[in-house]
Formats: structure tokens, C-alpha cells, sequence
């Protein structure tokens, strides 16, 4: 298939697999990118000489295109830029921040600029900055998650209409029928996250995975809103969090709660009762731990299915 996405990233399917904290280093995302999609390294939890050995390990296993996802917000980026830079990464995706920011520094460098918007808004701005796509993340994502609360079945039209530049779809899509409905919807790709944590190669912990492919429906919630919102598993720290909020604590009593290191916590250390445990709505319907190939071909394979079949 050829279409806006693919010709943009010179990928075989309009499959990106989301940067992701604590989950996203050179195993999955060269998986992912030698699988046909492409794979994006999470610059977000990584100090910047770790990025720069992610991105180095990344170009020796993989021939094709990845990137890098940065959140604007990161307190060395100008250090996490210039390694880009430095080692030549094509692809960029930011987060997080005004996209103004670094965008035209790094489009003068070659490198193709995407941005992950909440909301149609903030994704003309970002067309205006000059990225070459935008990424509309509906509230069911995982992570850090926009403050409107819109859903996927109304961003992903919204932001389509507002933009002519392309658009993945994110938030909620972990199977090739999720893709199409997006893609129905008028997304050009889409952005996979939570399905590409429940694999080998990401670098979360086991028991996070496990915890993962555990989860039902409601077994997630967006919270710490006064704060950045977030998407989290409930466990200890969830609850102490919800306690909080509902004796109307200040952001200084929830960030001080928060701490340093709570997503490292969990995610990465597997500490489950009192980690930090960030996943997206989609979880309730991931069931196995697999290959992250494996999972590009799935989405693909069904997301062909579901083209072919009539309606019900």
C-alpha cells in the first residue's frame, strides 16, 4: 500500500509505533521498522548519552527508516536535538510543547517533523510551524493525554478536516480493525502504542506486561489533572492518588505524592502496587505478549481483512 504516509517515512505500512517512556528503546522500535512499519525510539526517559547509544544500536540492526520521539518538555532537549542531529535520524516526533519551537531547526537539517496534537487547534498550529504530519491521540491513549477528553471517534474527523497535511490516528487502535475504522475516519496511518508494549521487545518490565495483558475494561483512568493528565493502571498509587484529589489537594501536595523516579518505578522496575503504570484504554483487549513483527503483520493482515468485508 501506498499513500501519504508511506511515501513520507518511505515505510511499507502506515504503522508507527509510539515512543513510549521506559518502553521504547532500539529493540522494538528496529523491530517494528525492519517489520515494514516505523519504529520510534523514546527519547523521554533517557539520559542524552543514552539516547545517543538507543539511536547508534538502532542504525547497526536496521536498514530502514525510525525515528525519535522527544517531549518538548524535557528539561535537556536542546542536548537530545543536537544527538539527533549529530546522528542523523530522518524522522522526529514531538510532544508535548509548542512545536514552533524546534521544528524549523530541524527541517533545515532534513529531518521530517511530526507532532502529537489533542485537538484540531493545536494541530493547525502545528501545520502552521511547518510539520510535515500531526498524530491526533484521542483520550482513550495511554500516557500523558490532552485536557479537552475527546475521543478518537471525534478527534481523529475534527483534526482531518482542520489540516491538509497527514494525519495519524492514535488512541485506542491495537488491531487492523481499529486501523481501518481510523483510517474510515479519515486518518492517512495510525500510531500504535499500547499493543507494542506486550512485546519481547519492548524494555518495560515483565510484570508490567503482565500486568497488561491482565487489565479489563475500567481498569484504567485518566488522572493527576492538575498536574499534566495522565493515563495509569489502577493500583496503590492510583488510589492514593484518587484519595487525594477528592480532599481537593494542590498540585504542590499531588506533585510532591508523584515524586521523582515513579514511572521508572513501575513501568521499568516492576514495581506494581506503587509505580507509576501508564497505559492506554485498549489494554482491556490485549490478551498475548507477542513478537512486535508479529503484531505489525496482525494489524496488517486484519486491517486487509476488514477492507474486503462487506457490511453487517
Amino acid at each position: 500500500m501506498q499513500n501519504r504516509v508511506t511515501l513520507l517515512f518511505e515505510i511499507e505500512y502506515p504503522i508507527v509505533q509510539a515512543g513510549m517512556i521506559w518502553a521504547s528503546g532500539w529493540r522494538l522500535a528496529s523491530a517494528v521498522s525492519n517489520a515494514g512499519g516505523l519504529g520510534l525510539i523514546g527519547s523521554g526517559s533517557m539520559y542524552p548519552d543514552v539516547l545517543r547509544e538507543h539511536i547508534q544500536k538502532c542504525k547497526a540492526v536496521t536498514a530502514k527508516p525510525f525515528g525519535v520521539n522527544v517531549p518538548l518538555l524535557y528539561p535537556d532537549i536542546d542536548k537530545h536535538i543536537r544527538i539527533i542531529i549529530e546522528e542523523k535520524v530522518p524522522i522526529v516526533f514531538t510532544s508535548a510543547g509548542n512545536p514552533k519551537t524546534w521544528t524549523s531547526i530541524l527541517k533545515k537539517e532534513g529531518i521530517k517533523v511530526v507532532h502529537v496534537v489533542s485537538s484540531s487547534r493545536f494541530a493547525l498550529k502545528a501545520q502552521e510551524a511547518g510539520c510535515d504530519a500531526v498524530v491526533a491521540e484521542g483520550f482513550e491513549a495511554g500516557g500523558h493525554n490532552g485536557r479537552e477528553e475527546t475521543t478518537s471517534m471525534v478527534l481523529i474527523p475534527a483534526v482531518c478536516a482542520a489540516v491538509t497535511i497527514p494525519v495519524l490516528a492514535a488512541g485506542g487502535i491495537a488491531t487492523g480493525k481499529q486501523m481501518h475504522a481510523a483510517m474510515v475516519l479519515g486518518a492517512d496511518g495510525v500510531q500504535v502504542g499500547s499493543r507494542f508494549v506486550a512485546s519481547p521487545e519492548a524494555s518495560s518490565h515483565e510484570n508490567f506486561k503482565n500486568r497488561i495483558i491482565s487489565a479489563a475494561e475500567g481498569d484504567t483512568q485518566l488522572t493527576l489533572k492538575q498536574l499534566t493528565p495522565v493515563r495509569l493502571l489502577k493500583n496503590d498509587f492510583y488510589l492514593q492518588v484518587q484519595q487525594a484529589e477528592q480532599r481537593c489537594a494542590s498540585a504542590d501536595e499531588l506533585q510532591k505524592l508523584l515524586g521523582r523516579g515513579r514511572a521508572k518505578k513501575g513501568m521499568f522496575e516492576g514495581d506494581m502496587n506503587e509505580g507509576e503504570l501508564e497505559i492506554g484504554q485498549v489494554s482491556a483487549i490485549i490478551k498475548k505478549i507477542k513478537p512486535a513483527a508479529e503484531i505489525v503483520k496482525e494489524l496488517w493482515d486484519e486491517f486487509e481483512e476488514s477492507l474486503a468485508q462487506p457490511l453487517k
